[in-house]
């Protein structure tokens, strides 16, 4: 986990079964090794589970998705870049930007890097992946038509809610699904080996193009059912052997608007 006490400091920690977190000296693809120190469960508050240097997002990566969005299956990932001021922890709110009048959800598998990847090989590639999270790459759809190119759509403030923690090993059956608000039926249900490329080709085709850094994240795709999300909506996204990753959607006030 990655939490902040009361006096504002932050640390990486590992979680245990009572809630309280153990304090590690380092992030833990650095060697971050454990400590004396405990904080107990209403002493932290949960942050996003690490602060990349960039977010590597992969398109089209679920069959039923390129049907669903009506393109073609690529012959290699599809890649594009999300800002790390999109990232806001479990439980924060999804601002709903005044310039865009429909914004969708995108539950997704999230890749933590662990150590730097440069041109690896897919055999290698499984080895510099440190863990795993869960992801929601918040669209901005009418502006991501619109603009022909990807940047902005996915690219505000509150549109990359990740989290809540970091496990070290996933089923490769996990079942991600995606909740709003009390429905009980999911809105996206499928399994993470349903994948057109799975994790260490996409890393793999990622070091390639760019240098993977320790705590990079990589967003794997979403699948089939993405769907709209108004004001007042809370949306849940769950990974078997991970946890829930929930968010509520809020109009911006100019309270929220950078100075």
């Amino acid at each position: 986990m990655r939490i902040q006490n009361q006096e504002g400091d932050i640390f990486y920690g590992l979680l245990q079964i009572s809630l309280n977190v153990q304090v590690l000296d380092a992030p833990p693809w650095l060697g971050g090794q454990p400590t004396d120190v405990y904080l107990e469960a209403e002493d932290y508050m949960i942050l996003a589970p690490c602060s990349p240097s960039k977010i590597v997002a992969v398109s089209n990566n679920y069959v039923n998705y390129a049907r669903e969005m009506k393109t073609k299956l690529p012959i290699e990932p599809l890649i594009f870049i999300k800002p790390t001021t999109a990232i806001i922890a479990c439980n924060h709110n999804i601002h709903y930007p005044p310039q865009s009048q429909r914004v969708d959800y995108e539950g997704e598998l999230a890749l933590v890097i662990g150590e730097q990847a440069f041109d690896c090989r897919p055999e290698e590639a499984h080895s510099k992946i440190w863990g795993y999270t869960i992801a929601n790459d918040v669209t901005a759809r009418d502006l991501q038509k619109k603009d022909m190119q990807w940047t902005r759509a996915k690219g505000f403030d509150t549109f990359c809610p990740l989290g809540p923690w970091i496990v070290r090993e996933l089923s490769p059956g996990a079942r991600l699904q995606t909740f709003i608000n009390d429905n009980p039926k999911p809105s996206q249900s499928a399994h993470i080996d349903e994948m057109v490329f799975a994790p260490d080709v996409i890393v793999s085709h990622i070091s390639k193009v760019m240098t993977l850094l320790p705590g990079d994240i990589i967003l794997t795709g979403t699948p089939v059912g993405t769907g709209e999300l108004r004001i007042g909506d809370r949306v849940r996204i769950e990974i078997e052997g991970i946890g829930r990753l929930e968010n509520t959607v809020i109009a911006i006030t100019h309270e929220d608007l950078p100075v």
